[in-house]
C-alpha cells in the first residue's frame, strides 16, 4: 500500500513537472549553452495585460505588455559581462560560462514562472526518481541566478530558490527585509539596502527644514519596508507626515483621482515616494492631467530616473525633482556592444526582435505582431527592413552615460565567476568543505557556489569592496540628482547637485550644492513645506489640540525664559543670575541688591545709627563729666555707665545689618543685637526693681542695703545677659546663619542672611521681650517714685514703645524679602535704642545742662521727702481705719469717730542752713490717738544711703 501511494505521489510530480521539463520555462528567452549555466532575471516589460480570467476555459499565460528599454539593456550588460568572461585567459580559463534569461514582467507570477526552470533539476534530483525514469542530463542545472530587479519579485524567488540553495545576486532589490539572512539564505546583492535610502530621504527633508511631507509607497516588499523605515526617521528627527498612502500600477483610475484630490488639498508641498516607475507612473499622469506643479517630489531611486516618469511632457510638473541614484560605473567596451545589436546577429536572444520592433515601431517577418495585425488585435505598423540604425534614434537602451544598474548586473555577473574562479584554483587541504576539500569545477554543484560566494571578498573595477558574508551590506553611496529640462531638445538632464554616504562622519554624510538645484517653476529659492509658520525668536512653538507636532501655533516666552533661533521647541531657562530682555530674545545679567551704604536709604538707615552713638556717647559723657551731681548719683550711677555702654553696643549693632551680606556678618549681626539689648534691658530692669524695692520697704534696713549692693547688681545683669550668650552659642554652633542669594525675584538677586534657624531667632527675640515685660512690670509698679529721683514712668512710656516696635515687626519681618528685611530689623532696633535713650536720658540731660538750679540736693530731698510723707500717711490712714474698724465694733458706738489732725512741724517756716536742717529736721506725722515720727537721713558721706 506504502509502495503504491508513493509510486503515485511520483507520478503526480513527474506531470506536474512535464510541462516546464518540455519548454524550460516561459518561452521567450536568451540562452546559450555552456560549461557552467548562470541564470537571469530581468524585468523586459513593466508589467502584464489585465485580464479577467473566468475559468470557463483553460486560462492561458498573461501578455506582458509595455516595453522596457532600460532593462533590456540591463539584460545585455549580463550577456556582455559573460561574454568578456568567456574570452578571457585569466579568469575560468577552458571553462565555459552559458545562461538563460528570462523576463519577469515586474511581476511575481512571471518571476515564479521563470524560476521553476532554474530548480527543476534540482527538484528532480531531491526526489530520487532514477528507479523510474533517467532525468539526469535533461534540465541543466543552473549554479547561479542574476536577479531580479523588483524587490516583490526577489522576495518571492528567493523563497524558492533557497529550498535548493542556489545563490541569488540581485543587482536592483533594495528592500531591507531581504537582509534577513536567516529566511533570505541563498540571496545577496550589489545594491545596498533601503535602509540607507530611507535615512538619506529624511536627511534631504531636514537639511531643506521642511517639516509637513506627503509619503507614498508602493503597496510591495520594496515600498512598504522603505516607507517604514522612513517615517521612523522622521519621528526622530520631529517631522511629521500629512498623508501616507500605499500605491499600485494596476490601482483603478477612481482611487488614483481620490488620491490626487487629497494631495491637491493638503498644505504640505513634499512628496517623498519609494516606489517603482510603473507604478508611480498612474499618479503622475493624473497630476500631469489636473497641472499640479507646486509640489517638490522626492524620488526613491527606483524610479529617480525611470522612462517612464522622467519625460519632457511631464517636466512642467515633475521639474525639480530631487532623486537618489546609484553610484555610476564604467564598462570599458559596452558602448559599441550595446551598439552592435541586431535580429540576424542575435538568434540566441530573443528579446532582441521585439526590442527592434519597439524601437523603430515596425514589425519583422515572422514576427507574432504580423499575425496580431492581420487580425486587427493591435494598430498597423510597417514592416522593418532590418537595415535601421540603431544610433540614430533617441532610445533609453543606448543611456549608457551613467551605467548604474548595468554596472550592478556587470558586478554580480563576475562575482559568481570569481567565486567559480576560487573553486577552480582551490588548493586541497585549504577549502571551504569539509576537511578543507575542494568541489570539483566540472561538478560544481549550487550550494557549493553559495558557499564560496559567502567567502568572497574583493574589488570590482571602481574600487569598491563586494563581499556577500552574512552580517555586511553594501556601501550606501548614493548621488543626488535633480531634474532639468535641456536648453537644447527640451529633454530631461538629470544634475548632480549632491551627494550621501553612509560611511562618512557625521556632518558629512550629506552635501548638497544648493545652487545647482532648480526648483520647479524655475525658483532658486528653497520651497516652503511645513504645516506653520516659523516662530521667530522669543517664541517657540505651543501645541495645537488635535494637531501633529508640526502644526503650532507661536507663543511667547514666559518671563525668565529666551529663545534665540527660529522654530525653538522649547525655551530656554536664563540661568539663576540672569533675566530674560523685553522680547524674550536673550538674557541679561540680573541686579544685585542688598542694603547697601552707597543706596539712600542704606546712608538714611547708617546716619540714624551713628547719630545714635553720638548721641549715646554725648550723654555718657555728661553723666561721666557730671558723675557727683544728685541727678547722677540718683539714677544709679554704674547701671547708668553700663546702660548707655549697651545702648552704643545696640546703635553700632544695626550697622552690621548694612552692607553686602558676608558669612562672618550674618553669623555676627543677630547675637550683637541681641546681647546687645538683652544686656541694656537688664541694666533698666535691676535699677528699676531696686529703686522699687528700697522705696516700698518703709524703713530701708541694712539687710536691703546689702541685699541690693552694686556687686549684686551686677551679677544679675551678667546673669540676664549670660543667658542670651548661650542661646547664640547654641545658635551657631547648631545652625550657624551664612549669606545667601535668593534667586526668586524677577530682574532682582538679592543677597540676605540666611539665619540657620528661625526658632533660634524667635528664643534671641522673645528672651529679650520677657524681660522687657518683666522691667515694663517693675517700671509700671514704680511709676510714681519720686520724679526726680527715677524715671520709671519714662521707662514704662520706653518699654511701651519697645512692644510696640518688636510686635510690629514680627509680620513686617515675615512679609519682606530681600533688603527689606535687614531694613525693617534695623529700623527697629534703632527705634527701640532711641526711645531708650531719649526717654531715660534725655530728661536727665536737660536738667543737668539747661535746668542746673534743680540739680541740687534740696531737690532730691523735697521729692523724696514729699513721696514718703504720702507714703506713710496712707500707711497711717490704713492703720487708723482699721483700729476704728475695730473700736466700733468692740465698743458697739457709731455715733461718733475720733477726730483726727495731721499736723507737721518744721520748726519754723524759716529758711535753715543745710547743716542745720540735716541735723534737726524730723517730720512728725500725728494722729488722733499719738503720734508717729519718720526720720531720713541723707548723709552724703554714708556710703550706703538710697541713692
Amino acid at each position: 500500500m506504502r509502495f503504491h501511494l508513493k509510486f503515485y505521489l511520483h507520478y503526480l510530480v513527474l506531470l506536474g513537472f512535464s510541462g516546464v521539463i518540455s519548454i524550460y520555462g516561459p518561452h521567450q528567452r536568451a540562452q546559450k549553452t555552456g560549461d557552467i549555466l548562470l541564470g537571469g532575471l530581468f524585468p523586459i516589460h513593466f508589467g502584464v495585460a489585465s485580464k479577467d480570467q473566468d475559468l470557463a476555459a483553460r486560462p492561458e499565460s498573461t501578455e506582458c505588455v509595455r516595453y522596457n528599454f532600460r532593462g533590456f539593456r540591463w539584460l545585455q550588460s549580463m550577456i556582455f559581462a559573460i561574454e568578456e568572461i568567456n574570452n578571457s585567459s585569466t579568469l575560468l580559463p577552458n571553462i565555459t560560462l552559458g545562461y538563460r534569461i528570462f523576463d519577469t514582467c515586474n511581476t511575481v507570477s512571471k518571476g515564479l514562472e521563470a524560476s521553476l526552470s532554474f530548480v527543476a533539476q534540482n527538484k528532480i534530483d531531491s526526489l530520487n526518481l532514477d528507479e523510474f525514469c533517467n532525468c539526469t542530463g535533461n534540465i541543466p542545472s543552473t549554479i547561479a541566478v542574476v536577479g531580479a530587479s523588483g524587490s516583490a519579485v526577489s522576495t518571492a524567488v528567493a523563497d524558492l530558490l533557497g529550498l535548493f540553495y542556489i545563490p541569488q545576486i540581485s543587482y536592483a532589490s533594495s528592500s531591507r527585509l531581504l537582509s534577513n539572512k536567516n529566511q533570505y539564505k541563498s540571496f545577496m546583492r550589489t545594491i545596498p539596502t533601503d535602509e540607507y535610502q530611507a535615512i538619506a530621504m529624511a536627511a534631504i527633508i531636514d537639511h531643506f527644514q521642511w517639516n509637513w511631507v506627503i509619503a507614498i509607497a508602493s503597496d510591495d516588499e520594496y515600498g512598504r519596508p522603505g516607507i517604514e523605515k522612513f517615517e521612523n526617521e522622521m519621528f526622530h528627527r520631529d517631522i511629521c507626515i500629512d498623508l501616507n498612502v500605499l500605491i499600485s500600477q494596476y490601482i483603478d483610475e477612481a482611487e488614483i483621482r481620490r488620491l490626487a484630490d487629497r494631495i491637491e488639498n493638503s498644505t504640505a508641498k513634499v512628496i517623498a515616494v519609494f516606489a517603482s516607475g510603473p507604478d508611480i507612473e498612474p499618479l503622475i499622469k493624473e497630476m500631469v492631467r489636473r497641472n499640479v506643479t507646486d509640489r517638490i517630489w522626492l524620488a526613491s531611486e527606483a524610479w529617480a530616473s525611470s522612462s517612464l516618469v522622467a519625460k519632457p511632457e511631464y517636466l512642467d510638473v515633475m521639474g525639480g525633482t530631487i532623486g537618489f541614484a546609484l553610484r555610476a560605473g564604467h564598462i570599458p567596451g559596452f558602448k559599441e556592444f550595446l551598439q552592435q545589436v541586431h535580429p540576424k546577429q542575435s538568434s540566441l536572444n530573443e528579446f532582441v526582435r521585439e526590442f527592434w520592433e519597439e524601437t523603430f515601431n515596425c514589425y519583422l517577418e515572422d514576427s507574432p505582431r504580423n499575425e496580431d495585425s492581420e487580425n486587427g488585435s493591435t494598430s498597423f505598423r510597417p514592416l522593418c527592413t532590418g537595415e535601421e540604425d540603431i544610433a540614430s534614434v533617441e532610445t533609453p537602451y543606448l543611456d549608457y552615460t551613467h551605467l548604474r544598474i548595468s554596472y550592478n548586473v556587470y558586478v554580480a555577473v563576475y562575482a559568481i565567476a570569481q567565486a567559480l574562479q576560487d573553486i577552480l584554483t582551490c588548493t586541497p587541504g585549504k577549502g571551504l568543505f569539509a576537511n578543507g576539500s575542494c568541489a570539483d569545477i566540472r561538478k560544481v554543484e549550487a550550494w557549493q557556489v553559495l558557499k564560496q560566494l559567502r567567502h568572497l571578498n574583493f574589488i570590482n573595477s571602481i574600487g569598491e569592496k563586494v563581499h556577500f558574508d552574512n552580517g555586511s551590506e553594501l556601501s550606501a553611496n548614493y548621488t543626488i540628482i535633480n531634474w532639468h529640462r535641456s536648453p537644447e531638445d527640451g529633454s530631461v538632464v538629470f544634475e548632480e547637485v549632491g551627494y550621501y554616504s553612509i560611511h562618512n562622519k557625521i556632518g558629512d554624510k550629506l552635501s548638497i550644492d544648493k545652487t545647482k538645484i532648480l526648483w520647479n517653476g524655475h525658483l532658486t529659492e528653497v520651497p516652503f513645506s511645513n504645516c506653520s509658520e516659523e516662530c521667530e525668536p522669543g517664541t517657540r512653538k505651543g501645541i495645537i489640540d488635535g494637531k501633529p507636532t508640526c502644526c503650532f501655533e507661536c507663543t511667547e516666552c514666559s518671563d525668565g525664559e529666551y529663545s534665540d533661533h527660529n522654530d525653538a521647541s522649547v525655551c530656554s531657562k536664563c540661568p539663576n543670575n540672569s533675566w530674560s530682555n523685553g522680547n524674550h530674545t536673550s538674557c541679561f545679567l540680573k541686579e544685585i541688591e542688598f542694603l547697601s551704604w552707597t543706596e539712600p536709604f542704606g546712608i538714611a538707615l547708617a546716619l540714624c545709627a551713628v547719630l545714635g552713638v553720638m548721641l549715646t556717647a554725648f550723654v555718657l559723657g555728661v553723666f561721666v563729666q557730671f558723675r557727683d551731681t544728685p541727678i547722677v548719683k540718683a539714677s544709679n550711677r554704674e547701671l547708668s555707665f553700663l546702660l548707655l555702654f549697651s545702648l552704643i553696643c545696640c546703635f553700632s549693632s544695626s550697622l552690621i545689618f548694612i552692607g553686602e551680606p558676608q558669612d562672618w556678618t550674618c553669623r555676627l549681626r543677630q547675637p550683637a543685637f541681641g546681647i546687645s539689648f538683652v544686656l541694656c534691658i537688664s541694666c533698666i530692669l535691676v535699677k528699676t526693681n531696686r529703686v522699687l524695692l528700697v522705696f516700698e520697704a518703709k524703713i530701708p534696713t541694712s539687710l536691703h542695703r546689702k541685699w541690693w549692693g552694686l556687686n549684686l547688681q551686677f551679677l544679675l545683669v551678667f546673669l540676664f545677659t549670660f543667658v542670651q550668650v548661650m542661646i547664640c552659642v547654641v545658635w551657631l554652633y547648631n545652625a550657624p546663619p551664612g549669606s545667601y542669594k535668593n534667586y526668586d525675584i524677577d530682574e532682582i538677586i538679592f543677597i540676605t542672611c540666611n539665619e540657620g534657624s528661625m526658632m533660634a531667632l524667635g528664643f534671641l527675640i522673645g528672651y529679650t521681650c520677657l524681660l522687657a515685660a518683666v522691667c515694663f512690670f517693675f517700671a509700671f509698679k514704680s511709676r510714681k517714685l519720686p520724679e526726680n529721683f527715677t524715671e520709671a514712668k519714662f521707662i514704662t512710656f520706653s518699654m511701651l514703645i519697645f512692644f510696640i516696635v518688636w510686635i510690629s515687626f514680627i509680620p513686617a519681618y515675615f512679609s519682606t524679602y530681600g533688603k527689606f528685611v535687614s531694613a525693617v530689623e534695623v529700623i527697629a532696633i534703632l527705634a527701640s535704642s532711641f526711645s531708650l535713650l531719649a526717654c531715660i536720658f534725655f530728661n536727665k540731660v536737660y536738667i543737668i545742662l539747661l535746668k542746673p538750679s534743680r540739680n541740687t540736693i534740696e531737690e532730691v530731698r523735697c521729692s523724696t521727702t514729699a513721696h514718703a510723707f504720702k507714703a506713710a500717711a496712707k500707711a497711717t490712714l490704713r492703720q487708723s481705719s482699721a483700729s476704728r474698724k475695730r473700736s466700733s465694733s468692740v465698743g458697739g458706738s457709731s455715733a461718733s469717730s475720733p477726730s483726727s489732725s495731721i499736723s507737721m512741724k518744721t520748726n519754723g517756716n524759716e529758711m535753715e542752713s543745710p547743716s542745720t536742717r540735716r541735723h534737726s529736721q524730723k517730720p512728725r506725722v500725728s494722729f488722733g490717738s499719738g503720734t508717729v515720727s519718720l526720720s531720713l537721713s541723707f548723709e552724703e558721706a554714708r556710703k550706703n544711703s538710697v541713692k
